[in-house]
């Protein structure tokens, strides 16, 4: 049995709620550099240079990537034989998402309520999955979620006759009707399968694979490459404001599900798709 104190993760989510804001992934960057050479239109080329000088003065200056700094969602992977000492769990992770968005001076975004919308002053309660793993690391990916994009989220409850094609038409409608919304390029995360929430947090977990990575399912990687070119097409383009760069990538995952449905969940990101990962 390995300790931990609380106060570790505590650290660990300040921190990483403040890189994740700031500091753009190498891939994401990677990929926006990439588009440069082969975006058509003239207009794209030069949001899509605009969006890595953004890049460029907020990681030089430790400023936000954008206003909205997002929820915080936390995934954390738990070895079996991990145990927590000095408090709560939870109360750690929301304290430490509390001084990352203090310390960072980032906005704050979260209301206590859905429906009497008073904000709770420091962008807690954060979104909080754990799952139980083996071994005796905790394994921490901090990844805000602007509601730009969050409110462009779709599920789609189909029929199993629907099949494949059905599912694939579903997405890249969900894509069109994003627009310009999400703030694209986008990264689409799509989750298969499974139940009405679990394709949800499929969705979710698929945004934080690395731009280029790719299914190691032949018919799911099959699937990624067509929606790629099917949502670049659409013609949207960086800002929706024209071009073939709409899709930065699409990253899809599966999971068994019931005789009776085929649950899809499409989760749109905007360019930025901040996470940040540390093993503890």
């Amino acid at each position: 049995m390995r300790e931990i104190s609380v106060d570790l993760v505590r650290d660990a989510i300040k921190t990483m709620c403040i890189e994740a804001n700031c500091i753009l992934s190498d891939d994401v960057y990677q990929a926006i550099e990439k588009a440069k050479t082969t975006e058509s239109s003239a207009v794209g080329r030069e949001l899509l240079c605009q969006l890595t000088k953004n890049a460029d003065i907020a990681k030089r200056d430790y400023m936000p990537i954008c206003q909205d700094t997002g929820m915080a969602i936390i995934f954390l992977e738990i070895g079996q034989d991990v145990h927590f000492y000095g408090g709560y769990l939870e109360d750690a992770v929301n304290e430490g998402v509390r001084l990352g968005y203090e310390e960072g001076y980032l906005r704050k975004s979260i209301v206590k309520d859905p429906f009497i919308r008073v904000n709770t002053g420091d962008n807690t309660p954060a979104v909080i999955h754990t799952q139980i793993v083996p071994g005796d690391k905790v394994d921490i990916t901090v990844a805000p979620k602007g509601f730009g994009s969050e409110n462009m989220s779709r599920i789609f409850m189909m029929k199993p006759s629907d099949g494949i094609e059905g599912a694939k038409d579903a997405i890249v409608q969900a894509v069109k009707e994003a627009g310009p919304n999400p703030c694209p390029p986008m990264v689409v995360g799509v989750g298969c399968g499974g139940s009405f929430e679990k394709c949800a947090l499929l969705a979710k977990k698929a945004l934080l694979r690395p731009i280029g990575s790719v299914s190691p399912i032949p018919h799911i990687y099959e699937m990624e490459k067509e929606l790629l070119e099917r949502m670049n097409k659409t013609g949207i383009g960086p800002q929706g404001l024209g071009g073939n760069t709409t899709v930065l990538g699409v990253h899809v995952e599966s999971f068994p599900t019931h005789i009776a449905g085929m649950p899809i969940a499409v989760n749109i990101s905007c360019h930025v798709t901040r996470h940040t990962h540390t093993i503890l």
